[in-house]
């Protein structure tokens, strides 16, 4: 599989931030959002086996694990063989996704956090997948502007999420007029910022 970084830090987003987690930022990705702040991401990248993957997680010693991107569902069938190794040695997956890909089968074995794409990012998830979304999975709307608040409101309001939902200011946006918006509204949603940006991490 090809990998870009494999590195600990603080889980900086998502029902699971602010805990001590294993990063495996998996490279490749078939979006190219206008914020994208991991697009070193998108090519290259460290071909590893599966083996060698779980090796270089052990040493970092801690039992949750975050699979990123890039988009790891690129590469389904390593990311299933490398979910059913950390499954039987008592790892805490999760998967974040860009909600373009099918992420059915993973489920069994991670927590799902989909990424729905608002406007202001020139790209579009598949919302077809929503309802698939399990109590123990997030949904999380990075937003930009107005126009994604709204599009976040609107989605939220026409489709069943049975997950967590989370709203997340990109980074430089009126983080202040966000929250207001969601207290304004009374939006069933966490408002959240990226703690390790704001911590100064990876």
């Amino acid at each position: 599989m090809l990998v870009s970084e494999i590195f600990r830090s603080l889980q900086g987003e998502g029902p699971n931030q602010g805990r001590p987690c294993t990063f495996i930022r998996l490279s490749g990705c078939n979006l190219r959002c206008a914020w994208c702040d991991t697009a070193y991401a998108r090519e290259d990248g460290e071909e590893m086996s599966v083996g060698e993957v779980l090796d270089r997680v052990w040493l970092l010693n801690g039992k949750r694990i975050c699979i990123t991107g890039g988009e790891p569902l690129l590469q389904k069938e390593e990311v299933l063989e490398l979910l059913r190794k950390f499954g039987l040695h008592g790892y805490a997956v999760e998967i974040e996704t860009n909600g373009t890909l099918d992420f059915r089968d993973l489920q069994p074995y991670a927590a799902v956090c989909m990424d729905v794409k608002c406007p202001s990012s020139g790209e579009r998830s598949d919302l077809a997948l929503l309802p698939f979304i399990t109590p123990r999975d997030c949904v999380k709307f990075v937003v930009a502007d107005e126009d994604d608040l709204l599009y976040a409101r609107a989605v939220t309001a026409q489709c069943e999420i049975r997950g967590e939902i989370i709203i997340s200011p990109v980074e430089g946006a009126d983080y202040r007029a966000v929250a207001d918006y969601i207290v304004k509204e009374n939006l069933p949603v966490r408002f959240q910022m990226q703690l390790h940006k704001i911590l100064g991490m990876k």
